[in-house]
């Protein structure tokens, strides 16, 4: 089951985008950037960034994620988004013994679909952990003949064993993952992994991350979700029609009330 927590933030992340803002803005020396930015100042210089299309000062704002129970799948794809930082769990240091993985919900939904499913994971872990078990005997003999005592030889065999092993698992496999991004690449994520069109796991991993931000920074994520929550669906013939309905669940996702 996929669980997310915003473990960390820059504190006060909007007074400090809007520090930043007004810098560009006016002949404010650094010392006194912070002086009189209260709570309306302070929106007001949001909402004059995003009107301008003025992006680069959200930058300044940073968000850290912990992310459990997606899938290798999902990996693959957040990875995609370059300016982020990401640590893994390992599956070369991490011997996944009894490994969890994702059911997708259209294989969920169909009991003979899911049984199949479920057999091949199965089948998965038990080749894994033979193989392990086969390198792992194999290295250990090798080090042994190459002067290591056998528990030495063993545990750096273990090792040398998950490295190989891992070829075997699938993408399916549960996966966890620190990831940290700034406020506008967070927008980038937003507006194309929320979007109806996006893979399902990572499209229910962007709103929760979404929901999580939102409380923390309102004014910079007003627009935040689908591109179609701000503007016209750039989708063409791919669109899904449903730009009404996808607002109103956007806006509800807030606490707001759809325009």
């Amino acid at each position: 089951m996929m669980t997310v927590r915003l473990i960390a933030h820059t504190p006060e992340p909007e007074k400090v985008v809007a520090a930043a803002a007004k810098l560009c803005y006016s002949d404010a020396h650094i010392t006194d950037l912070l002086d009189g930015l209260d709570e309306e100042k302070t929106a007001r210089f949001l909402t004059m960034l995003s009107d301008l299309g003025h992006a680069s000062p959200i930058e300044h704002a940073s968000f850290t994620f912990g992310i459990e129970g997606v899938s290798r799948t999902l990996l693959a794809q957040i990875t995609r988004h370059r300016i982020a930082s990401f640590s893994v769990q390992s599956q070369r240091y991490v011997r996944l013994d009894d490994f969890r993985y994702v059911i997708p919900p259209e294989i969920e939904a169909i009991p003979e679909a899911k049984a199949a499913f479920i057999e091949s994971m199965n089948e998965d872990a038990r080749r894994y952990l033979d193989l392990v078990q086969k390198l792992e005997d194999g290295h250990t003999a090798r080090l042994m003949a190459e002067g290591l005592p056998e528990k030495q030889a063993r545990a750096k065999a273990s090792k040398q064993a998950n490295e190989d092993a891992r070829f075997v698992l699938p993408n399916a496999c549960e996966t966890k993952m620190v990831v940290t991004m700034n406020a506008r690449s967070l927008q980038n994520f937003f507006h194309l992994r929320c979007c109806s069109r996006a893979q399902w796991e990572i499209r229910q991993l962007a709103e929760e991350m979404l929901r999580l931000v939102y409380p923390v920074a309102p004014h910079i994520f007003r627009t935040a979700g689908p591109a179609c929550v701000s503007g016209p669906c750039p989708e063409g013939k791919m669109c899904c029609g449903r730009t009404t309905e996808v607002r109103a669940r956007y806006a509800a996702l807030k606490g707001e009330k759809a325009e």
